[in-house]
């Protein structure tokens, strides 16, 4: 049977039209079974009537002393993610055609990095790298997020946790893992006789993605810096990564986590060689009960190693 398309004179279009109660609501459920859990801004953006400026074009990052020579870059974390050169597009006009470079980020990942470099080297202790992370602009993802989530536990401490990314918890609480799955780390700490007391934990950026989201690999490079400076800092003897997307970031690797975990690897930091372990992360055992076999077996490593 063919279906008749409705007349248009009966059609409304959904940004157009008045909703009455229960059909609000029932857009709010949908909304929320999307994974929408918090507004970007309590009042409405006409993003159309900022033309041809891209997202993030707003942020602003102190401009570099052309004078001083360019820091070297240490080899830390493992081998970060290849960064690649910004996609160029021809502009065409009555001159010919040049190019220009397309922004992908508020500002290019590896100007973030040099910069973020230079700043995150300054701090010396942990509140002098908060304050700096707090005017930090060059990742986009302070832009959307309510707080900055530096670390929650010890100042210097053996054991450093480095997780993926703040969740709408974390985000409202200004602190790394203080949701469900923060709560489950809380117990798997406390099972190998660890507690925040004794152990640093943070994430590989600082601010909440959007929806959750994985954070991009531009975005890990923008707060790569105040991470190694953060590690240098803390000195722990040991780094776990949390996740995935934290193994990859800290050791350097391509593989998924359940290649990773579990296998101790030396990763470099300034000037020191810290052994570093991957595990699952906490909401994916939350997920995956079955699951927590396998991080139990990861843990007992870290309670031996200690």
């Amino acid at each position: 049977m063919r279906a008749i398309a409705p007349s248009r004179r009966y059609y409304r279009s959904p940004m157009t039209r008045s909703y009455d109660q229960d059909e609000a609501l029932a857009v709010l459920d949908w909304l929320q079974a999307m994974g929408v859990d918090a507004a970007v801004g309590e009042t409405p953006h006409d993003w159309l009537a900022r033309a041809n400026d891209p997202p993030g074009s707003g942020f602003a990052f102190p401009s570099r002393d052309l004078a001083a020579p360019p820091a070297s870059k240490p080899a830390v974390l493992g081998a970060p993610a290849a960064s690649r050169p910004l996609p160029t597009r021809p502009i065409r006009g009555t001159g010919g055609e040049t190019a220009r470079p397309r922004a992908t980020t508020p500002l290019g990942a590896n100007e973030a990095e040099t910069g973020a470099r230079r700043i995150a080297r300054a701090a010396n202790t942990l509140i002098e790298l908060e304050t700096a992370l707090v005017d930090f602009d060059g990742c986009g993802l302070k832009s959307t997020a309510t707080k900055l989530c530096f670390y929650r536990g010890a100042t210097q401490a053996d054991v450093m946790f480095i997780g993926e990314a703040p969740g709408r918890d974390e985000d409202l609480a200004g602190k790394p893992f203080v949701g469900r799955a923060g709560q489950l780390l809380d117990k798997m700490l406390a099972a190998i006789g660890l507690s925040e007391a004794n152990v640093h934990i943070t994430n590989i950026v600082y601010w909440r993605p959007p929806g959750n989201r994985t954070p991009t690999p531009q975005e890990a490079l923008s707060c790569r810096p105040f991470l190694e400076r953060q590690i240098e800092l803390v000195a722990p003897k040991m780094l776990v990564a949390v996740g995935g997307s934290a193994a990859k970031e800290v050791l350097g690797a391509t593989e998924g986590i359940m290649r990773l975990r579990g296998k101790w690897r030396d990763v470099t930091v300034g000037d020191r060689k810290i052994p570093a372990i991957a595990t699952l992360h906490p909401a994916y055992l939350l997920r995956t009960p079955a699951a927590k076999q396998l991080a139990w077996m990861d843990l007992l490593q870290i309670k031996s190693k200690l």
